[in-house]
């Protein structure tokens, strides 16, 4: 399955977890990405958002950094105009 969501988190991470549930209480489908599991994964995230915490999140191919609601909503809502 393709997902347009991809959220990069780590096990302990309580923003992670903020992140994580608005986006399933908001019926969005997304993909995890627990770097502490995949730590090459973290060295690719690294490079693309120059950025060193999570959560970083990808929706529709825009960066998201923590927990940022209004700007996740605005991501879909532009989306689902196209």
């Amino acid at each position: 399955m393709k997902y347009d969501v991809t959220v990069y988190t780590t096990t302990l991470c309580p923003v992670c977890r903020m992140v994580k549930d608005f986006l399933n209480d908001s019926d969005i489908p997304f993909k995890e990405v627990n770097v502490d599991i995949h730590p090459i994964a973290m060295i690719k995230l690294i490079g693309k958002t120059r950025r060193f915490t999570v959560p970083q999140t990808n929706m529709y191919g825009e960066w998201i950094s923590g927990f940022d609601p209004v700007r996740m909503l605005t991501a879909i809502n532009v989306k689902s105009k196209i």
